[in-house]
C-alpha cells in the first residue's frame, strides 16, 4: 500500500507546497526553500521524505541536487483516488436511473 505513504507525505503542508512547486520542472532545494517559513535543511528533510514515498525523484549536477515529480510514484496515489471517482459516478449514474425509472412509471398512470 504504497498509496498511504504519499498521502502521508503530502498531509504536511509544508511538504504539500515543495512537492507543489516541482509541478513546473525540477528544481534545486534552495530554489524550493525559496519564500518558505521553513529552512534550506528542514526543507530538504521534507523532500527526504517526499522522495522516500516515491513522490519525489532527485538527480545530481555538479554540486546541486535537483528534484522533480516522479511520475510513476504518482500512480497508486492515482489509482486509489480514482477508486474513489469511479465508485462515486456508478452510484450517481444508479441513481439517476432508479429516478428516471420512477418518472417513467408514473407517466403511465
Amino acid at each position: 500500500m504504497a498509496y498511504t505513504d504519499a498521502i502521508q507525505a503530502l498531509a504536511d503542508p509544508t511538504r504539500r507546497t515543495v512537492f507543489e512547486r516541482l509541478r513546473e520542472g525540477p528544481l534545486p532545494v534552495g530554489e524550493l526553500a525559496r519564500g518558505l517559513p521553513v529552512s534550506r535543511p528542514a526543507v530538504s528533510q521534507h523532500l527526504r521524505v517526499l522522495k522516500l514515498a516515491g513522490l519525489v525523484r532527485e538527480r545530481r549536477e555538479g554540486t546541486r541536487n535537483f528534484y522533480s515529480v516522479d511520475g510513476e510514484g504518482l500512480a497508486e496515489p492515482r489509482d486509489y483516488f480514482e477508486g474513489f471517482w469511479d465508485e462515486a459516478l456508478a452510484a450517481f449514474k444508479a441513481a439517476a436511473e432508479s429516478e428516471g425509472g420512477a418518472e417513467d412509471e408514473s407517466d403511465d398512470g
